[in-house]
């Protein structure tokens, strides 16, 4: 018996079957992010699938049509660092499940740890976010992180589904490392803890660390090779599992860095290491412009809505670093690297707009940018034939803060935008003087 569509309204008084992910939706502008816009374009969708981008394409009897006259189409965007999913209320243990107790955790992923019914992701993605990558180890918070090293696998994960299985993209799309630091960890504010020791033992603290970082990768080099080799008294171990992509180069490490220090000993150990890097939460990359340039390592930015690090620094450093990013030809995505403020990430890429960054590449670097950093192009990051259904309908810019969602598409099927912050707003909104 053929499955029965439930009807539901949406956003625009259309009419489209909530389990249906085939459709043709027509007359929206394109933004495609792969080449030129389309006007009075259609997009023909396949079982989740992107199977026909342009104009005048004719319905197939068995799909519905989507009216988007007057709308805007741009591909789903991507939080390239996030707690989205792993944690939901900071102040309460229970419910965050960002670290694990151990200085090298490299089996760790997070997707496995993720809550598809979190408040949260309603709320992000009702800003057009499709993707979050869910990172271990806390994200690279500010004050550094739990004594972690490598925290574990961040995974690239979708915004809808019923299980961690549905909104698995890329379970292991990088390893993440914070880079050891004098005073802390290598995240914004791990330097700001040098008062409280001297600086000899700040120092032994630091060597030790990148001690046991280069042994680990050691030890990881002599398994890969024991394996290899098949030798009688080999014994698996997970923790070594886990690094073989890395040490093999199918794998990059994410190695969150904020200063200048941090960066440059990041790419240092990169090429000693001779593994494929992402520099994330770069806050001082504009002062490492020649070495990543060098050695083409992409870069994850920091908020741009936020005050420099440095107390000597610009005021307006951290919306104008993109701009120089862009100008020097280096790659870069923009994330949250939070969990509350991961709906503002279209604002954020915007404020850089302010700032000298060209509108067309900052939605690149929440878009298709962030989709080659992280591997997955061939499946989303831009509207093309062959790629998941992936997309916000809007009523405008998704740039500008009065533009609407009217409707999203995850894998070709309509989302929900639906929220508690909206619901919120709703019930606060009528209250009785």
């Amino acid at each position: 018996m053929k499955k029965l569509a439930i009807l539901a309204f949406t956003a625009t008084g259309l009419v489209l079957g909530a389990d249906d992910n085939s459709f043709l939706l027509k007359g929206a502008t394109i933004h495609t992010m792969a080449g030129k816009d389309i006007t009075n374009g259609s997009i023909l969708v396949r079982d989740g699938k992107i199977v026909g981008v342009g104009q005048n394409l004719a319905a197939p009897k068995d799909v519905k049509v989507i009216d988007g006259k007057g709308m805007q189409v741009y591909p789903g965007m991507i939080d390239s660092g996030s707690t989205v999913g792993i944690q939901e209320i900071g102040a309460v243990t229970e419910s965050n499940d960002i670290s694990e107790v151990g200085k090298f955790d490299p089996q760790i992923r997070s997707f496995i740890a993720v809550n598809p019914d979190s408040e949260h992701i309603p709320v992000v993605r009702a800003n057009g976010i499709t993707a979050v990558l869910a990172m271990p180890g806390g994200g690279g918070r500010r004050g550094g992180g739990s004594g972690q090293i490598i925290g574990g696998n961040a995974s690239l994960i979708r915004l809808n589904g019923w299980t961690t299985e549905d909104l698995d993209i890329k379970g292991a799309a990088a390893m993440h490392l914070t880079m050891p630091t004098m005073g802390g960890g290598g995240g914004r504010g791990g330097e700001g803890a040098f008062m409280r020791v001297s600086y000899e033992q700040q120092h032994q603290a630091y060597e030790k660390d990148m001690k046991d970082l280069n042994d680990f990768f050691e030890e990881a080099r002599r398994y890969a090779q024991a394996k290899a080799a098949k030798m009688p008294d080999f014994r698996t171990d997970l923790k070594m599992e886990a690094m073989l992509p890395v040490i093999d180069g199918s794998e990059p490490v994410m190695i969150t860095a904020s200063r200048e220090r941090a960066i440059k000993d990041a790419i240092v150990f990169a090429d000693k290491q001779k593994i494929k890097v992402v520099i994330s939460q770069a806050a001082e990359a504009y002062k490492c412009i020649p070495e990543l340039k060098a050695h083409d390592i992409p870069v994850i930015l920091p908020p741009t809505l936020a005050l420099p690090d440095g107390e000597d620094e610009p005021y307006d450093q951290p919306p104008t670093t993109p701009s120089l990013l862009y100008k020097a030809g280096i790659k870069f995505a923009f994330a949250s690297f939070s969990v509350e403020f991961s709906r503002n990430l279209p604002y954020q890429a915007a404020t850089a707009v302010a700032y000298g960054l060209p509108a067309e590449e900052a939605m690149k670097a929440v878009t298709v940018n962030a989709a080659q950093i992280w591997g997955v192009d061939k499946q989303m990051g831009t509207i093309e034939e062959g790629k998941s259904a992936d997309f916000m309908v809007l009523d405008g810019d998704p740039l500008k803060t009065q533009t609407q969602v009217k409707q999203l598409f995850i894998s070709g099927k309509n989302v929900n935008l639906d929220n508690k912050q909206k619901r919120l707003y709703e019930k606060y909104s009528g209250r009785p003087n």
